[in-house]
């Protein structure tokens, strides 16, 4: 019993891994460039459908740099826990990228990817502007 669910958990990760490896972006600015892998979901879907966009970000809690969308995205799940290089929603509009790990409160985030590279160069005060792109 064991050894099928061990399996069973194999396989669906291997699913969600296939899922988040659909859609990867290029987010840069200034300070350099991060790549990331989105989640499958309506919100990363629309996200995409709106690339390319040029964001003005702002520092937020030492924690994360926010900027607005030009439109809403969809609600999809949220959750309250995030780590370093999670790409969020926190409103239908709001776009965050974290460069620390943290915990938000209610209703919490949409999940929308997790960057890959030195998300370390928004760890630093003050605005930036980034270009989030679509890698193909």
């Amino acid at each position: 019993m064991l050894n099928r669910l061990s399996i069973a958990f194999a396989i669906t990760i291997g699913f969600i891994g296939a899922a988040m490896a659909q859609e990867r972006i290029l987010i840069s600015s200034d300070w350099g460039k991060v790549t990331a892998e989105l989640v499958d979901n309506d919100a990363t879907r629309s996200l995409v459908r709106m690339l390319p966009l040029t964001i003005e970000m702002r520092d937020h809690l030492r924690q994360e740099k926010t900027g607005n969308l030009p439109s809403p995205l969809p609600a999809v799940e949220r959750q309250l826990d995030f780590s370093t290089g999670t790409l969020g929603l926190w409103s239908s509009n709001h776009f965050v990228i974290y460069y620390r790990n943290g915990r938000v409160p209610e209703p919490g985030i949409i999940i929308l990817g997790q960057m890959t590279g030195d998300v370390s160069i928004f760890d630093r005060p003050g605005p930036v502007t980034v270009r989030v792109e679509r890698i193909k």
